[in-house]
């Protein structure tokens, strides 16, 4: 009887009140403590990155098996009509704990943003009624540096510092962000709000075994398999705690996959329902489990959890207690806001904006869409050629008035005039354009229209990865040609270039893009952070300095300029950015790998112990964090032998070589302590494999050095066998 309650496409529709409006300035920042009951129960929100509605077994059969979902949703309030405001993780989640929209908070995409911390945030409000608060997160769109730590007793970010494959975002397993959870709520003894992200079914679709063996064809469903079965660890654990009758459950996904459909592969460029509907299970300790349809939206969990808990609900929020439109009967409708603002803020392209009303959808593009989603919900039927436009322009224009916030900050990537003479005095652009964007979009900047661009694009991405870099080249040179405004086309090709080790083809790539987009913040930064990465640290300091003065929550940029300042010997104009850096990101391991190599650098200058002392306190920091950061083992092993722990130098480098076999200076800085060391076998071998890997490409005077050491280590193998 329930599976079949809350079956897809339920077109049962009661209709909600209409979202609660901003009534001046930020009346949402930091309202005064409230009187209220004793708070009930724990909390625990758990979000699924990139979970399509009809992956959950028990909402769709077809696709995958969901045991300990489908067990969570028999205990809890499903609501079949939930909707995300953004198909994009960052702001899809500033939605979630800030109760509001983008309209409000001004995040729009992942990348050029961080929330503002004059909004409130459900920990920071849990935490005034004794709540002790936990983040799990599993990738980096959500990193402390966006803002989202703000309110969390501990914010476990750890999920890693590289990614073997280029283009995609560091992530951590299930497993790996459940089992701190868990052994932090194991701790507890006081009421917590705990948020576990996971972010496994995000592309690639890489499910470990046998959910790789299983879902061969589907390798998607075998990501979502895979989150499955660590639920049911998470679950188990409660169960036998006995938390699970004294804590308050919510799990959602932050936004879906289109998986082809439509034309979109992934996420991020059109908002249809393959991306933007999305499962909601509450379950509340005492409450039967029941089923809805009616349209409820990621705005609404917060003033949930605060009604559940007896919480006055701070004001300002956008959404509703899902209590209260339960209980409130045939109401009037409310609608419902989503955008899709990435190919507008990344390539210039038209803004995606529109509402859910009742069965209406409507999607504000050049070439506008009206979708029923009583008897349509995955949009095949475009209805607006019979629809009243004008009407349904009013009511989201009247929506986003009362959604906005005029104080809300936007992104920051364009550069002012001022900047852009800066710019050209240096000789990166010839001349000054307006950072205006367009005033008008026409059909021919209708995200429908450009399609065939994007999916040209991922295809370059695709050849890249498949070593056919150049196919690769060629396809994103076409991308470039039809759309000079597409920016990640230019940052990508960098990309390629610099991972070939072409440096001057990604340093003139950048350049071609500034010229065509002279305003623009992100072409500029990644200019910089190519020229400091490559040694070109006087080309890289005035840039970078530029960028931060423009844009200053960005820990990389200060970390790059960090790295162009201790390249040219400015030691404390490089730590003094380091530690900039690490105030906007307290668990960048990188940052402490570089602050660990400048007081050896001291050390070296100096022999002053307390720099060797802060040399390896900061080398076991970046460890500490990131486990797998080879080059902090290799700092370590090159303190360690120069100061006589040739022991620990050894381990240091064999432990750099276990992460990355083909890390050259681990290599040859190995085999020449073991040389030292008397160790001419080992050391032999070294040496043969480095020459077997690199000579190709070292200088003539390295090339002789690398054969001096050979020979060397020959001549005391033959020593000891004589």
């Amino acid at each position: 009887m329930f599976s079949r309650y809350i079956a897809v496409h339920a077109s049962r529709i009661l209709i909600c009140l209409l979202l609660a409006i901003l009534t001046g300035a930020v009346s949402l920042i930091f309202p005064g403590q409230a009187k209220s009951q004793e708070p009930a129960f724990n909390v625990l929100l758990i979000t699924i990155d990139t979970l399509r509605y009809d992956r959950v077994g028990i909402l769709d059969p077809r696709h995958v098996k969901t045991p300990n979902l489908d067990a969570l949703a028999k205990r809890s309030l499903v609501f079949n009509r939930a909707f995300s405001h953004n198909p994009v993780t960052l702001p899809a989640h500033i939605n979630i704990m800030t109760g509001t929209t983008p309209l409000f908070h001004g995040v729009s995409d992942n990348t050029g943003f961080k929330l503002d911390k004059s909004f409130l945030t459900l920990p920071q409000y849990l935490k005034r009624f004794g709540y002790r608060t936990a983040a799990f997160i599993g990738a980096f769109p959500l990193d402390s540096r966006f803002g989202l730590d703000r309110g969390f007793d501990l914010y476990d970010d750890f999920y890693g510092t590289r990614n073997e494959r280029e283009f995609f975002f560091v992530e951590r397993p299930a497993e790996k962000v459940i089992a701190p959870a868990m052994a932090w709520i194991g701790k507890q003894t006081q009421k917590w709000f705990g948020w576990i992200h996971l972010f496994d079914p995000h592309q690639p679709y890489l499910p470990p075994s046998p959910f790789k063996e299983k879902y061969a064809a589907d390798p998607y469903s075998g990501e979502v398999a895979y989150v499955d079965a660590q639920l049911g660890v998470l679950f188990d654990f409660l169960r036998k705690k006995q938390l699970l009758e004294k804590t308050m459950v919510i799990l959602t996904a932050d936004h879906g996959e289109a998986l082809g459909e439509k034309g979109e592969d992934t996420h991020s460029y059109f908002a249809y329902n393959n991306t933007i509907h999305v499962p909601l299970f509450i379950q509340i300790p005492g409450r039967k489990p029941e089923a809805f349809a009616r349209n409820v939206c990621h705005a609404d969990i917060f003033p949930t959890v605060c009604s559940v808990l007896g919480l006055r609900i701070p004001s300002g929020l956008h959404g509703e207690s899902l209590l209260e439109i339960l209980a409130g009967g045939k109401r009037k409708s409310r609608e419902i806001y989503f955008e899709s603002m990435t190919a507008y803020l990344n390539r210039d392209w038209a803004p995606l904006r529109g509402l859910i009303s009742g069965n209406t959808k409507f999607i504000d593009l050049p070439i506008r869409e009206v979708y029923d989603l009583e008897s349509d919900m995955d949009e095949v039927h475009n209805l607006a050629a019979s629809s009243k436009i004008g009407p349904l322009k009013d009511t989201l224009n009247r929506l986003m008035r009362k959604l906005k916030n005029p104080l809300a900050a936007g992104r920051q990537d364009r550069l002012d005039p001022e900047t852009q003479k800066r710019l050209k005095s240096l000789g990166y652009i010839s001349e000054n354009r307006s950072g205006q964007r367009k005033k008008q979009y026409t059909e021919q900047d209708d995200l429908k229209t450009m399609l065939p661009l994007q999916s040209k694009l991922l295809d370059g991405v695709a050849q890249f990865q498949s070593a056919d870099f150049p196919g690769a080249e060629k396809t994103i040179q076409e991308v470039i040609s039809a759309s000079p405004s597409f920016i990640l086309a230019y940052t990508h090709l960098a990309s390629m270039y610099k991972e070939m080790g072409k440096i001057t083809a990604a340093v003139q790539i950048l350049e071609q893009g500034l010229e065509k987009n002279p305003d623009n913040i992100l072409l500029l930064a990644k200019l910089g952070i190519v020229l400091a990465d490559s040694g070109s640290w006087q080309r890289a300091i005035p840039i970078l300095e530029i960028c931060i003065g423009k844009e200053n929550f960005d820990p990389e940029k200060f970390n790059f300029l960090g790295i162009a300042y201790y390249q040219g010997g400015d030691f404390a104009k490089a730590l003094q950015n380091y530690a900039r850096a690490l105030d906007l990101d307290h668990n960048n391991a990188s940052v402490y790998n570089n602050i660990g190599g400048v007081h050896l650098a001291l050390f070296l200058r100096s022999r002053q112990e307390q720099e060797l002392v802060q040399a390896e306190r900061n080398f076991k920091k970046a460890l500490e964090i990131d486990p797998k950061l080879f080059s902090a083992c290799n700092g370590l092993g090159i303190l360690y032998r120069k100061t006589g722990r040739n022991n620990e130098a050894i381990a240091s480098w064999r432990n750099a070589l276990a992460i990355k076999p083909d890390f050259d200076l681990a290599l040859i800085n190995l085999g020449i302590t073991l040389l030292e060391e008397c160790r001419a076998a080992e050391a032999l071998d070294c040496f043969l494999n480095y020459r077997e890997k690199f000579y190709h490409k070292i200088p003539l005077s390295e090339k002789q050095r690398v054969d001096r050491l050979i020979a060397e280590a020959r001549a005391k193998l033959g020593r000891v066998e004589k």
